[in-house]
């Protein structure tokens, strides 16, 4: 379980924008959310494959076992079928992009 950084010397300067358009290249789809301190998601799991990427705050990510910390400009992939949980570490909320691939049937965001 690969935690994928920002890279200023390849990408530029770190922006909301900049990682959107990051991940449309990629060919996801993006869903924009906010979450409060303290949220917690119980372990769940999709049904598809997706990432979660965090541009402002800190999450962390319980996937298949696997501790991972978040931050500005981090994004990991999530397997379909593979049990996961998060929380939002600290006294600020985080907001992410959940994205899912475009030619997936019945992706919405």
């Amino acid at each position: 379980m690969a935690v994928n950084r920002w890279n200023a010397t390849l990408d530029g300067e770190f922006s909301e924008q900049g990682l959107r358009r990051k991940l449309e290249a990629m060919g996801y789809q993006i869903a924009r959310y906010v979450y409060s301190p303290g949220t917690v998601f119980p372990d769940h799991k999709h049904g598809v494959d997706k990432v979660d990427a965090v541009i402002s705050g800190r999450f962390r990510l319980v996937i298949g076992g696997h501790v991972a910390m978040l931050g500005p400009g981090d994004w990991i992939e999530v397997p379909n079928g593979v049990t996961h949980n998060a929380t939002v570490v600290g006294d600020e909320p985080v907001v992410s992009f959940d994205a899912v691939k475009k030619n997936f049937p019945g992706a919405s965001a």
